[in-house]
């Protein structure tokens, strides 16, 4: 299965909305890493520490079936990214995960 870098970007009032619904959120992820198909997910930090986005790189069927997995997720829902977008990447390191991927 092809990777994809799910990147949001966090709007005005990001941190306030990212706190009501950041236990929605890691739950919209559960299943994939359930299945073994996260190879990073976690925030994006401004030079301070403080969350301004999100960085998701997971394996999914498609481009179609990533995309529908990113506008699902809670903090697309609701709002907490001002932007966001869904690329195919492909994975160089570790080897192991890119020499079995091609």
């Amino acid at each position: 299965m092809p990777f994809y870098a799910f990147i949001g970007r966090d709007g005005e009032e990001g941190l306030e909305r990212r706190k009501l619904h950041r236990e929605a959120h890691l739950e919209s992820l559960r299943d994939l890493e359930a299945a073994g198909r996260i190879r990073h997910a976690g925030p994006l930090l401004d030079d301070s520490g403080r969350p301004i986005g999100s960085l998701i790189v997971f394996e999914a069927p498609s481009l179609e079936h990533a995309r529908a997995h990113a506008a699902a997720d809670p903090y697309v829902v609701h709002q907490v990214f001002e932007r966001y977008e869904v690329r195919e990447t492909k994975v160089v390191f570790p080897k192991q995960c890119s020499s079995a991927r091609g």
